[in-house]
């Protein structure tokens, strides 16, 4: 077994079948700024917003504290156009791609997953679309075996980088392709429309990509199942409220996760999004993490800043450090003005 894999599993529980070919299954990455990264979540919240285009970067960093530090990005661009001339019903397409690289033996996760989604009018006052979206990615993991130690170059306790190692490795590159789909309802309450909600769920891996650098048949990547929430109100004229919640289910993994925000809009004419938002507060991921979150909005760009305050039974060797999280988000309409009608039948979570 590779020592440099030991801080991996114990840390984050995320069952590596690299040599061992016991194990079946392994969680997918993760950010705790989780509803900015739609594609990774369900793909039929590709183009659920209220403007014509959306570009977003997240990077996250964690474990840095105790570990070679556990590192994550991701960018992202979604758009979307109307089938209709009333610009009722849309086609929404996007392209994610991130990367994972965690370990003393630099495994590294490189994926990309385009999207499209296609978003149908309720035609009701409450500008209510269901959205049906799919995914096809593909995946390539890889790791450094030239960082690999193993028990034999331990001798009385010394290592020694000359001793043979006694094992046969693998070729350090193993790809796999990716399929995943989801449905997604949003609509809005309240006299003046302005309660919005969400809620759909999805499924990832339909396609059970097999997952062994030794090509064993039997180790294959466990389905994740998705189910994502999101609720925003106002409180009066300037502030108002976000709630959202994501819960995913992979084989023996599971993870819930909520948010809470409340902040301050700057609206300079009605109807038009806010100039700027700033809002605070903080998410929970269940038995893992305590998150201060602050996301600030200026005209069509948005940035978040996330820390995980660990409260797992982790948190004494880690002293509550997680890790943070950075996101960048800009959004925007297209010139073309017959496209201006849009963002108002969509969500909006500033």
């Amino acid at each position: 077994m590779l020592k440099g894999l030991l801080s991996r599993v114990l840390l984050v529980a995320f069952p590596l079948s690299l040599f061992c070919g016991k194990v079946s299954a392994q969680a997918d990455i993760h950010f705790s700024q989780f509803y900015e990264s739609s594609i990774l979540r369900n793909p039929a919240l590709t183009g659920v917003f209220a403007e014509d285009y959306k570009l977003s970067a997240l990077y996250r960093d964690q474990w840095s504290s105790i570990s070679n530090p556990f590192q994550t990005a991701l960018v992202s661009a979604e758009s979307r156009v109307s089938v209709t001339s009333e610009a009722t019903d849309f086609f929404s397409y996007g392209l994610l791609a991130y990367y994972d690289k965690a370990g003393s033996i630099d495994r590294q996760i490189t994926s990309f997953y385009p999207a499209v989604n296609y978003n149908k009018s309720m035609e009701d006052e409450h500008n209510s679309f269901l959205s049906v979206g799919f995914t096809g990615g593909y995946m390539q993991y890889s790791f450094n075996p030239s960082k690999a130690t193993f028990n034999n170059q331990y001798v009385n306790g010394s290592f020694n980088s000359s001793n043979p190692t006694g094992e046969h490795l693998p070729t350090p590159h193993l790809g796999l392709w990716d399929l995943g789909a989801g449905i997604n309802f949003n609509s809005s309450a309240g006299q003046a429309n302005d309660v919005t909600y969400v809620i759909g769920a999805s499924g990832y891996h339909f396609t059970q990509p097999k997952n062994s650098y030794y090509k064993d048949p039997s180790i294959v990547m466990d389905m994740r199942w998705n189910l994502n929430a999101a609720l925003s109100a106002p409180l009066n004229e300037d502030f108002a409220f976000q709630l959202q919640a994501n819960y995913a289910i992979q084989g023996s993994f599971n993870e819930l996760i909520g948010s809470g925000l409340v902040g301050y809009n700057r609206i300079v004419e009605t109807g038009e999004p806010p100039i700027f938002s700033f809002y605070v507060g903080a998410l929970y991921r269940v038995n893992d993490a305590v998150i201060p979150t602050v996301k600030l909005r200026y005209m069509g760009y948005a940035f978040g800043v996330s820390y995980d305050v660990n409260v797992s039974t982790l948190k004494a060797a880690t002293s509550m450090r997680g890790g943070y999280e950075i996101s960048v988000v800009k959004t925007g309409m297209f010139p073309n003005k017959q496209t201006a009608v849009s963002k108002v039948l969509c969500p909006n979570f500033y």
